[in-house]
């Protein structure tokens, strides 16, 4: 054993405490950093060669601790985000990015649109995931590589309008209010109707009681001053059917061409041909069946008035965004109207301590991670996903604090090992004199 060797394996140490004291001073300054994972460093024993008798040295090796989970912290914003077990979020440098070397891993998930809709989050880096088609497909996806990605973005949604094909009311009449000389006044509602560019219209329905017990008179008319016509219904007043359409009858069509009124008694359907365009519209309007409850019903009691499943909408601009737990971005538009936008996947790799760390907290994939996936948030190896929450640092400043001493006395017992070998070469070299 020499000094020169001693030397060596001091100033070995003090290389290797002071990367120790780097990574414990980079783990404080990222304790309230949104999804950093810990680094650390190893110490790991070097032996010298050429000589069984020359001292060990040591060398740093540094970690992170990715797989270890941060804590869930809430957040106001819909589009902060948290994943609550394994797995990271696909991120890219630049929107739409179509080089797959680009995108990258990440825990980090304070994501907020930018000037054109896109999520970025604080580090730059923007969300990518796999975007619906207009009937709520995804179409196959690739789920083994970052291909067929697109940038999240919450601005540029719409939905186009459609026309109104059915109605069907609900509802009861009182059957009080039949048999009566003179009749009663009318019951009347109404429900809205889109045409085929969206513009919006209303239909009337008015139930007019008769002088004969348990019968009415429908007459449907719209907001325009055109009335299509009426039908008379009769209503079953006992047995297993009591309440419900016993007949449809007398049907009266006063509709001016080309608009017109047809019905069908045996189903007790309405079809309205509506004069809006060079196509007429056509709605049926289904009051029920007769024998079935699952339209206008006839009891005593007071008239409920009457409610419609529909379909038909107008233009719908978007005006928020939802996230559930599988990674579904709805939107929600000002036409009343939900559809889905995107599913943000969740990228899984064997071993998530092997990746290379990058600058803002994301991770490129290397040989070591294994092998990439990605899937549906909450489903096979990966968790769900949180929205309204941050992950926070896995960093605990106790446990840095105590390390950060125990290194500075490894540092400075290294240190004085240094002065002490300078002083025995020092009067080494004073011996010939």
């Amino acid at each position: 054993m020499s000094i020169s060797s001693a030397l060596q394996t001091a100033v070995s140490g003090l290389f290797a405490n002071s990367t120790a004291v780097g990574r414990i001073s980079e783990n404080i300054a990222n304790a309230n950093t949104d999804g950093y994972k810990r680094r650390f460093a190893q110490m790991v024993t070097t032996t010298a060669a050429g000589s069984e008798y020359a001292p060990s040295g040591v060398m740093a090796v540094t970690g992170t601790s990715v797989t270890q989970g941060g804590a869930l912290n809430p957040s106001s914003s819909v589009t902060d985000m948290a994943i609550d077990g394994n797995g990271f979020f696909i991120v890219s440098s630049a929107p739409n990015d179509p080089v797959q070397s680009h995108y990258m891993l990440t825990r980090a998930g304070s994501f907020v649109p930018d000037g054109n809709g896109n999520l970025v989050n604080s580090a730059g880096y923007y969300l990518a995931g796999y975007q619906y088609d207009p009937n709520g497909s995804l179409g196959q996806v690739d789920r083994s590589s970052f291909s067929g990605m697109n940038t999240v973005n919450v601005s540029n949604a719409r939905i186009d309008p459609s026309a109104t094909t059915t109605v069907n009311p609900h509802g009861n009449l009182p059957s009080q209010e039949t048999g009566q000389t003179p009749p009663g006044a009318a019951f009347t509602s109404s429900t809205e109707f889109y045409d085929a560019l969206g513009a919006p219209g209303r239909l009337q329905f008015s139930w007019q009681p008769t002088a004969t017990d348990n019968q009415w008179v429908v007459t449907v008319s719209d907001d325009a001053g055109v009335t299509y016509g009426d039908v008379t219904v009769d209503f079953n007043d006992s047995g297993a059917n009591a309440g419900t359409p016993a007949l449809y009858s007398n049907i009266n069509n006063t509709a001016p061409a080309p608009a017109a009124f047809a019905f069908n008694a045996a189903t007790g359907t309405a079809t309205l041909t509506i004069n809006n365009g060079a196509v007429p519209q056509t709605i049926d309007v289904a009051f029920g069946a007769p024998g079935t409850s699952d339209g206008m019903t006839q009891f005593a009691g007071d008239f409920t008035p009457q409610t419609f499943d529909k379909d038909g909408s107008g233009v719908g601009n978007l005006t928020r965004v939802e996230i559930d737990d599988k990674g579904n971005l709805n939107g929600v538009f000002d036409n009343g109207m939900r559809k889905a936008l995107y599913q943000i996947p969740v990228g899984h790799v064997d071993n998530p301590d092997g990746l290379i760390t990058a600058d803002g907290n994301a991770y490129k994939l290397s040989n070591n991670s294994g092998v990439y996936s990605n899937f549906e948030a909450n489903t096979g190896p990966v968790g769900g996903i949180a929205s309204n929450a941050l992950e926070g640092s896995n960093v605990d400043i106790a446990q840095e604090l105590s390390d950060l001493i125990r290194t500075q006395r490894a540092y400075s017992t290294n240190a004085k090992v240094v002065t002490t070998m300078d002083d025995m070469l020092s009067q080494t070299t004073q011996l010939k004199r």
